[in-house]
């Protein structure tokens, strides 16, 4: 009897990106200090809305520690470096205090002591917000539902003038 070849590859199901993606992020982002993606991953929330689109953390510089030190009773706590605009750093600047309390409570310990701004644009992690549409002239909602009132499928209807309303408040000029 001849043996089968055991394939290169098994397919085991549907798994997430995140779970796909997570070693080389993690490694990446020790590079830069974080022990693990939770800080830059859940920085919105920890931030709010106020801080969530512009500034975003970029390193986390811990002390060293003295020799003889082994164990962990006290540690001292890192200084977080956020990438922000101008006026963000201001602001950041500012809240500092509140800012701290809100990663350490997060974390559920001292993790963060000081917060460095540096001003250059945060790096936007994740998908780009969509464009709001442009409201539309009484004129142009008419020519899209007319153009549309001859398809029968209610949902290819609809389709269509999502489509219509979108090409027909497109600002951007066309060659």
């Amino acid at each position: 009897m001849a043996r089968l070849k055991k394939p290169a590859f098994v397919y085991k199901g549907v798994r997430p990106l995140a779970d796909i993606i997570a070693a080389p992020l993690s490694a990446a982002c020790r590079k830069r200090g974080f022990a693990t993606l939770d800080l830059v991953a859940h920085w919105p929330d920890i931030v709010g809305p106020a801080y969530a689109e512009t500034t975003a953390p970029d390193q986390l510089s811990w002390p060293r520690r003295p020799k003889g030190l082994i164990g962990e009773e006290e540690h001292e706590p890192a200084v977080l470096t956020v990438r922000c605009s101008g006026a963000a750093a201001m602001r950041l600047t500012l809240e500092a205090p509140q800012v701290i309390e809100r990663i350490n409570t997060f974390f559920g310990y001292r993790v963060v002591g000081r917060l460095r701004p540096l001003q250059l644009p945060p790096v936007r992690i994740g998908p780009r917000p969509r464009p709001r549409p442009v409201p539309l002239s009484p004129e142009a909602e008419a020519k899209v539902v007319t153009l549309a009132s001859g398809i029968a499928d209610d949902g290819l209807k609809a389709a269509v003038e999502r489509l219509g309303r979108a090409i027909s408040g497109d600002t951007r000029r066309r060659h």
